[in-house]
């Protein structure tokens, strides 16, 4: 623990800026430390060797640059490596490296320890809320994760609610975005949640990020018992929530759909779905459910999933069949953690 000394790396340009100026410093020196920190990843103020030696002993006496190894790593013979990241509370949280192609993957990551949303299909879910993750900790899963090769998009749809940690995620994809920083554009971060309606208000208002909600199901009777979270913000309003992002932020909204066999996986479901989005500019990410040990729910049948996807298509919705990866490691959110920590 570094008591009364700040984390570079979880500040934004401004605020590195504001931390630079107390010491005297001109805002050029913020392009400087970024490349060190983020394009260098270089943690080691005596490393910055293009800094004055006087002023990287300023730094080393009032901040640090944290670096993150992972205490656990499989790697499946698809590709696909999970990764068990342990925190200094001696808490733990996942990330995934999802290989898209043979020079660019996606990176899953984190943004709590644990979920209160309580949905029924997530082992996430099940270990209860224990903390947010600080900026700082959701930049440095992509960080560790650069380290083993270039990250071509990244997700948060790891542990956890984005948007229940609001704050912190915002400053987590402004550090994203710096040009002199790790240097993703808006279009290559995607943030997933469960259907937090003024969280989802709040998020396009203050910041571009394209927006994935978890749907999996057509009606509020079915959505409740399988998400919680529809019991307080149902189906109607939800989906004026994503109309209305849709519309500030001139991006089109994805929607997750989690293929559970005899629940969610019906013709009729399929109908429903088209009706609930008519008009939206939106796509459609469909996903067979991975069962688990102790999962009370079943995957889709291959003919239920190619029956619903071809409906949705034959009326002009864009609907994808996300491939399943990491079948033989932990790759099913929470499903490390929970191996680790049973």
């Amino acid at each position: 623990m570094n008591t009364g000394k700040i984390d570079l790396k979880s500040l934004t340009r401004e605020q590195l800026e504001e931390f630079l100026s107390q010491l005297g410093k001109d805002k050029y020196r913020v392009k400087q430390i970024l490349r060190w920190i983020y394009q260098r990843h270089v943690t080691d103020f005596d490393q910055m060797t293009d800094l004055a030696k006087q002023f990287r002993a300023q730094l080393a006496e009032r901040a640090y640059v944290s670096s993150w190894k992972p205490e656990l790593v499989e790697t499946s013979s698809d590709g696909t490596c999970k990764y068990l990241f342990r925190l200094e509370d001696g808490e733990s949280v996942e990330a995934v490296r999802i290989p898209m192609d043979e020079d660019r993957a996606t990176l899953c990551i984190s943004t709590q320890v644990g979920c209160a949303m309580g949905c029924q299909f997530c082992m996430t879910g099940t270990f209860g809320l224990a903390r947010n993750l600080r900026p700082e900790e959701i930049v440095n899963q992509v960080c560790a994760a650069l380290q083993d090769g270039p990250i071509g998009n990244i997700v948060l749809m790891g542990m956890g609610e984005p948007l229940h940690n609001l704050d912190n995620v915002i400053t987590a994809l402004k550090i994203f975005y710096l040009d002199d920083g790790l240097g993703y554009g808006t279009r290559r971060v995607t943030l997933s949640t469960c259907g937090l309606v003024p969280k989802i208000t709040a998020l396009g208002q203050q910041i571009k990020v394209n927006l994935a909600v978890s749907l999996n199901a057509t009606t509020d009777e079915v959505r409740s018992q399988l998400m919680p979270v529809n019991q307080r913000y149902p189906l109607d309003e939800l989906m004026r929530a994503c109309r209305n992002y849709g519309q500030v932020t001139r991006q089109r909204v994805t929607f997750e759909y989690i293929l559970i066999g005899g629940i969610n996986d019906s013709l009729a479901d399929a109908r429903r779905l088209v009706k609930l989005l008519h008009g939206l500019r939106c796509k459609v990410n469909l996903i067979a459910y991975n069962e688990h040990e102790g999962a009370e729910f079943k995957a889709p049948t291959e003919e239920s999933i190619k029956a619903f996807q071809s409906y949705l298509l034959q009326r002009d919705i864009v609907a994808t069949l996300r491939a399943s990866k990491g079948q033989d490691i932990s790759a099913a959110c929470g499903q490390l953690k929970g191996q680790v920590e049973a």
